[in-house]
């Protein structure tokens, strides 16, 4: 009875209460699946379960990545995803052949951007980074044929039963950094390396009962 006044008093209304019933249901069941424990927020959890441990093959992607990690160090990987569309818009579509390009007076710019990490080493090293890249690209036909070396071209599967088990640097990781230094990249630490060859696929760092684990087992580098 009072369910049926309900209903009869809020008209119109009532459509889209049960419309927002079943938003809720979605969303709860996509809050159900089992997900690595540093996936919680808005932001990171859509990264998580479409982009983090894909393999890249990309050119401008593998530069985005370079990018970004070397603009994490220091910060919360949250902080970059909520800054990443305007990274895009402000650094050419993550464009390494026109970032490579960039002077003082575009530097000045980027300085004065609320929308990027402000610090002049990262913006520098960007700049840098991308000069570098292109000499990966002359000399190896593309960075990603360069960097899938570092893990014999497929990805590495581990198995981590808690994210407590997952390691911050690793001996590929180690050969990695030391080659991109040698080629004259910055902020390219053994460290960012690792998060970099997460974030790309080059290892696979879902912990078993993640979801995606299973869905990215069997992934290799494509031809």
């Amino acid at each position: 009875m009072f369910g049926a006044l309900l209903a009869i008093r809020m008209g119109r209304r009532y459509l889209p209460c049960a419309l927002r019933e079943n938003e809720q249901m979605k969303k709860s069941s996509e809050t159900d699946l089992v997900r690595c424990p540093w996936a919680q927020s808005g932001l990171n959890i859509p990264y998580h379960d479409e982009e983090w441990g894909v393999p890249v093959h990309d050119e401008k992607k593998w530069f985005e990545f370079l990018i970004l990690e070397g603009a994490q160090a220091g910060l919360s990987w949250d902080t970059i995803l909520r800054k990443r569309a305007r990274y895009r818009e402000v650094f050419d579509g993550f464009d390494p052949g026109k970032v490579g390009r960039y002077d003082k007076t575009k530097v000045r710019e980027l300085l004065r951007d609320a929308g990027i990490i402000r610090n002049k080493l990262k913006i520098d090293a960007a700049i840098g980074n991308a000069r570098a890249f292109l000499k990966v690209q002359e000399e190896f036909g593309s960075f990603d044929g360069y960097v899938w070396r570092f893990v014999d071209g497929r990805p590495r599967q581990n198995a981590w039963k808690t994210h407590k088990q997952v390691p911050a640097k690793t001996p590929q990781s180690d050969a990695l950094s030391k080659d991109l230094q040698k080629r004259g990249f910055r902020f390219v630490g053994s460290t960012i390396c690792y998060a970099l060859m997460q974030a790309t696929g080059m290892v696979n760092d879902h912990v078993i009962n993640c979801f995606r684990y299973n869905a990215l087992s069997g992934r290799r580098l494509a031809s």
